[in-house]
């Protein structure tokens, strides 16, 4: 039989303690250890020459003027099809899917719709991350784009697994990503703009402000 470790003082003798500096060295070692991996052999190679990409994120970004936290669900199909679901409890809060150089993006619980170009612009208006779809999609393979300021990520068995990024504009940009694939056939129905029938048209910081709710 297997018995449970205890983790308190035995009886007969009091325990002895690690110095704090050691126990604060030991988790930052373990944590960079766990956290920072490099790339497996040939995983960067394949990674970047995948043309198909799924993952589920927790993104989190801090500009001079913006703060904000949010998971997201990002597919892709290279070179120019992305999608971005934002989760809510009753169903997405928004469903962004670009095709081409079109940005189509609804937010369901107000019957908005924004159609624009997708740049790097009306990506930081609605997103808070002024990268065009190319760059983003670089960044969760493993392959930093040159206009960062800097990068690096954290990679599991074949993609990173943590990304943390400095954007052109100075913003801060991580993300923990969970269960990322590449190589697999997404369906076409996905890059398919979404129906927005009778929604009202919306530029990129009104969806922004419905996004978060101010």
């Amino acid at each position: 039989m297997r018995h449970k470790a205890s983790f308190g003082p035995s009886s007969g003798s009091r325990p002895r303690r690690t110095p704090r500096v050691v126990l604060v060295g030991l988790l930052l070692a373990s944590a960079g250890c766990a956290t920072w991996n490099p790339a497996p052999p040939m995983a960067a190679e394949r990674a970047a020459a995948a043309n198909s990409y799924r993952g589920n994120l927790r993104v989190s970004v801090k500009g001079e003027d913006l703060r904000g936290r949010s998971d997201a669900i990002v597919a892709f199909h290279r070179p120019s099809q992305m999608r971005i679901e934002i989760p809510g409890h009753a169903g997405a809060r928004l469903v962004a899917v670009v095709r081409g150089e079109r940005l189509t993006a609804v937010l369901p619980a107000h019957r908005a719709v924004l159609e624009a170009p997708a740049t790097a612009a009306d990506f930081d208006a609605l997103l808070g991350v002024a990268l065009v779809p190319a760059e983003l999609m670089d960044m969760l393979v493993g392959v930093a784009p040159p206009r960062l300021r800097s990068y690096r990520a954290g990679w599991g068995e074949r993609l990173p697994e943590r990304i943390e990024a400095v954007l052109p504009d100075g913003t801060r940009f991580k993300a923990s990503v969970d269960d990322p694939e590449i190589g697999i056939s997404l369906p076409a129905a996905a890059f398919e703009f979404p129906p927005h029938p009778g929604y009202r048209p919306v530029d990129a910081a009104e969806a922004r402000r419905l996004l978060v709710g101010r």
